[in-house]
């Protein structure tokens, strides 16, 4: 089986504090488990990140962006 790889690479966003932003990348496989990262930590749903998938495509959206987001 070959491995997954992206098709769409995650692009720099620019956002005002306060706002929101959507991050969006798409994947080789359809379905494929995403696990989003900020460094070495791993993000997990709350009120400041929402997690969505639609088949390939892979979306991060962060809530009340803050300088320490990017």
């Amino acid at each position: 089986e070959l491995p997954v790889r992206f098709k769409q690479e995650l692009q720099n966003e620019e956002v005002k504090e306060g706002k929101q932003v959507k991050l969006t990348c798409e994947l080789s496989k359809a379905g494929t488990p995403v696990k989003w990262m900020k460094g070495d930590t791993v993000l997990h749903a709350s009120e400041k990140y929402e997690f969505k998938q639609s088949g390939a495509v892979a979306e991060l959206i962060i809530r009340d962006v803050k300088a320490m987001d990017s």
